[in-house]
């Protein structure tokens, strides 16, 4: 078995504070922003020409689960959490080599001082997550009209727009936020929300609250009959 070594070029600072909440897939959550910081020895150069492209890859550490280990079968959230496939067969996060792998919108690149802030858009990406790899997206080459996706061949049912709502209390909140942090609150959690980031043997649960952290704030949301959705509070 060879063994390697490598070190982190950069950090994530994001949205999403803790696990539950983040998108299963990059792109599912447009309105989702966070930003890479390249560490010091990565100066303008390492970065030349990059801004012609519209997406990049991102190889990341899923650090926050490096501790539980991995099993050679796991139950994808696609399948209701039930049906077992082999780890190589999903994108879980409980791997031999914790290693993710995101494409994202590159919104800008910034340049301060001697640091190289990359922002993003599209993200499912931890805040504090260690980044070892940058690669530009090739649309001729990355994007394979042809290929098939197994169990997961077409993308996830989400709620509708109409399905949510939000208490008065919590669109004040919301408000407030959005001046303060400058980004559209209220688009990024009715697109958090519609994907649904609740386990499946919950889903028959309507008297449960749901809450998650993001920004510096926790979100609150409770799910009714016939699916509404009532955002309650950002506190």
């Amino acid at each position: 078995m060879n063994t390697f070594e490598f070190s982190s070029i950069g950090t994530i600072s994001s949205c999403f504070k803790e696990k539950f909440g983040i998108p299963r897939q990059p792109g599912l959550v447009t309105a989702a922003k966070a930003t890479l910081v390249l560490n010091s020895e990565f100066e303008e150069l390492s970065v030349r020409d990059l801004n012609g492209f519209s997406h990049i890859w991102i190889q990341f550490v899923f650090h926050a689960t490096l501790s539980q280990g991995w099993k050679p079968m796991v139950r994808p959230p696609r399948l209701g959490g039930d049906a077992k496939v082999g780890v190589f067969a999903s994108r879980s996060m409980f791997r031999p080599n914790p290693l993710g792998l995101s494409v994202v919108v590159l919104e800008e690149i910034e340049i301060q001082k001697s640091n190289v802030i990359l922002h993003l858009s599209g993200c499912d990406l931890l805040d504090g997550t260690p980044v070892l790899d940058i690669k530009p997206y090739l649309p001729y080459a990355d994007s394979i009209a042809s290929a098939k996706g197994g169990f997961a061949n077409q993308s996830p049912p989400l709620s509708t727009d109409e399905d949510i709502s939000f208490k008065e209390v919590a669109q004040a909140q919301c408000q407030r936020a959005s001046e303060r942090l400058g980004q559209n609150l209220e688009t990024l959690i009715r697109q958090i929300i519609q994907c649904d980031p609740r386990p499946s043997y919950q889903r028959i649960d309507y008297n449960r609250i749901y809450s998650m952290k993001l920004y510096d704030f926790d979100l609150k949301w409770q799910y009714g009959e016939n699916n509404k959705i009532k955002v309650l509070a950002l506190s």
